[in-house]
């Protein structure tokens, strides 16, 4: 029976969406979680739900951090903050996996502090899923990964490499997909494009046949879906989310005002009701649950800062189907067998 130690304290819409999400997974799955947080907050509220008490425990947490703290002093000021106290249950054994919404660089930190590297990992890497165009038969998951996208600043060639292998590894495991696609986000596709890190991790992944690497891609290929899992430095990964969250927003706007400006605008939004909602749907963040930050011993999902309770319970399983994939086995063994020459 899988484990999962839950941040209770983190997120906006934390404790009392965190809690509904803990609640809904005891009751349709086997999956047990270890709810860590204010003792007093997270019962009273679980006194509110309808629940299966065997399949959840409490962890009590004096302290927790916002979401607006800077990371680096929360951290070292708040050694009992619930972030850092679930991720000691992972290192212990109590708990297989970590699940949080809350502060992100809080959240790496604390990993960070309390969790070991994969040897032959110099850097972690925080993923993010994406939505993307239609796979065309290729898989049924519409999202991609992407990764770093906020863990690091600079790369070497030897990090992006690594990050190829635990996007691969990850992808494969939990997106069904068997053999992702891997690339490197460059300004062009040919093997010369890029920065000469880009440039000599392509040499480096482009005779590994234990990943299906094709190449570099363009900004303009990563909403089309031309790769499973895109490999970039966190500073440009990190843009790159912003960006796509913001286009995402922008189109939302638009089609508000369209549908409040012109009669004729409004009549077509209608006749396409039925095509948006199945949009909606496909590209619907919260059925994910949340993403990997991928490099370390023991497992981290970080779910988004907005997740309520059925992003949360999404996240718990997609924490728990990673715990019992092999995931960090696999990453390990395969690091262990790639020469970085």
């Amino acid at each position: 029976m899988t484990v999962i130690a839950l941040d209770a304290m983190g997120g906006d819409f934390a404790p009392d969406d965190v809690v509904k999400g803990a609640a809904w997974i005891s009751l349709d799955t086997t999956i047990d979680v270890i709810i860590v947080g204010d003792e007093k907050k997270i019962t009273d509220r679980l006194k509110e739900l309808k629940h299966n008490p065997e399949h959840l425990s409490v962890c009590h947490a004096s302290q927790s951090i916002k979401m607006d703290e800077s990371p680096k002093d929360a951290i070292e000021k708040k050694p009992d903050a619930s972030i850092l106290v679930a991720a000691r249950l992972v290192k212990e054994g109590k708990a297989e996996a970590l699940v949080s919404a809350g502060n992100t660089g809080a959240c790496i930190m604390a990993c960070a502090k309390t969790f070991t590297k994969i040897p032959g990992i110099h850097k972690a890497a925080l993923a993010s899923v994406y939505p993307t165009e239609t796979r065309r038969g290729r898989k049924n998951d519409p999202f991609s990964l992407i990764l770093d996208v906020g863990a690091t600043i600079n790369v070497t060639a030897n990090d992006l490499v690594t990050f190829a292998i635990m996007g691969s590894s990850y992808a494969s495991r939990i997106s069904k997909n068997p053999k992702p696609r891997v690339a490197i986000l460059s300004n062009g596709t040919e093997e010369i494009k890029g920065t000469a890190e880009i440039v000599d991790a392509y040499r480096m992944l482009k005779d590994y046949k234990r990943i299906n690497f094709v190449g570099n891609i363009e900004g303009i290929d990563i909403p089309k879906g031309t790769a499973d899992v895109v490999v970039c430095s966190g500073f440009t990964g990190n843009i790159v989310l912003k960006m796509l969250e913001g286009v995402s927003e922008t189109v939302m706007e638009l089609a508000k005002y369209a549908y409040k400006t012109s009669y004729l605008w409004k009549l077509g939004l209608v006749m396409l009701r039925g095509a948006i909602s199945q949009l909606k749907d496909i590209t619907d963040w919260e059925q994910y649950g949340g993403a990997p930050l991928l490099g370390f011993e023991s497992l981290f999902i970080k779910a988004h800062g907005r997740s309520k309770a059925r992003a949360t319970a999404n996240a718990i399983k997609v924490a728990a189907k990673a715990a019992s994939s092999g995931l960090i086995k696999d990453i390990s063994t395969t690091i262990k067998d790639f020469s970085f020459v």
